[in-house]
C-alpha cells in the first residue's frame, strides 16, 4: 500500500500557520505581561483599574449659565492684614452613648482678616485746605473687608466618629465657628487701629507729595441716632 506525501501547496501553508502563531506570540507575551503587572505600566495595569472602581476621580461640570446679582465700585484702601491659625473642636453626642451616636473633630483652620479704610463713605467736606498749606482730613473709622478662610491649608486633624454618630454638618459648624474666631483674635489683637495707623500713615505721604505743609487728621463723629418720637400710652378700660 502505497503512502501519499503532503503537497508542495499544502506545506507552504502549514509553514505560514506556524510562522504567523509564533508571530502573534511573540507580540502577545509583552502586553501580557504589561497588563499584569501594574508597576511596569499603572495606567493600564489592574491595580489601577481596581484604583479607579474603588476612588473614581470627581467630575466637576460648572453650569454655562452666570447670574450677576449686584456690581459696586469699591474705594477701599485696604491697610491691615492678618494671618490666624486656630484649632476648633467640635463635637455631637458626647455623652454615655458617644461610642454609638458621638462625632467629635479636631479642625485646624488658617484664615485671613483684611481691614482698611472705605474712602467711598468720605465727602467733600472730609478734605479742607487752609491758607497755610495745611490739610486737614476726616477720615471714616476703620473696618475688617474680609474675613476668610484658606481652604488649600486648613484641614480637619481627627475625627472620632461612633458607630451611628456621623454628623454630616459638623465641618461645616466647624468652619463657620473658625472664621468667627479668627475674626475675634484679629481685633483683640488690635487690627482696626493698625489699619487706621496705616491708612492716616499713607496718605499723609501722599498729600506731602503735593507740596503740602502739613496734614491734620480729625476723627470722624459717628453719626447720631434718628430721633425717637414720644409715644403716649392710653390704658383702654373695659366699658361695664
Amino acid at each position: 500500500m502505497q503512502s501519499r506525501s503532503a503537497s508542495p501547496l499544502g506545506l507552504l501553508i502549514l509553514l505560514l500557520f506556524f510562522v504567523g502563531l509564533a508571530a502573534l506570540a511573540i507580540w502577545a507575551v509583552p502586553q501580557i505581561e504589561r497588563w499584569l503587572n501594574p508597576l511596569e505600566n499603572p495606567s493600564s495595569g489592574i491595580g489601577q483599574q481596581l484604583d479607579n472602581l474603588l476612588n473614581p476621580t470627581p467630575t466637576i461640570r460648572p453650569s454655562s449659565a452666570t447670574i450677576i446679582h449686584q456690581m459696586q465700585n469699591l474705594s477701599r484702601l485696604e491697610t491691615a492684614s492678618y494671618t490666624i491659625e486656630k484649632v476648633i473642636t467640635a463635637e455631637s453626642g458626647q455623652d454615655a452613648l458617644a461610642f454609638l451616636f458621638g462625632d467629635r473633630l479636631l479642625f485646624v483652620a488658617h484664615g485671613q482678616v483684611i481691614a482698611g479704610v472705605d474712602l467711598a463713605k468720605m465727602s467733600q467736606g472730609d478734605i479742607i485746605v487752609t491758607d497755610d498749606d495745611r490739610v486737614i482730613v476726616t477720615l471714616p473709622p476703620a473696618e475688617v473687608f474680609v474675613v476668610t478662610l484658606d481652604n488649600d491649608r486648613s484641614y480637619v486633624y481627627d475625627r472620632d466618629t461612633g458607630i451611628l454618630g456621623l454628623n454630616q454638618d459638623l465641618e461645616t459648624l466647624a468652619r463657620q465657628a473658625a472664621e468667627e474666631e479668627i475674626l475675634e483674635a484679629a481685633l483683640e489683637d488690635g487690627i482696626l487701629d493698625l489699619a487706621n495707623r496705616n491708612a492716616r500713615a499713607y496718605i499723609e505721604q501722599l498729600i506731602l507729595a503735593f507740596g503740602f505743609r502739613e496734614v491734620i487728621f480729625v476723627a470722624a463723629t459717628s453719626t447720631p441716632p434718628p430721633p425717637t418720637l414720644p409715644v403716649t400710652v392710653i390704658v383702654l378700660t373695659p366699658t361695664p
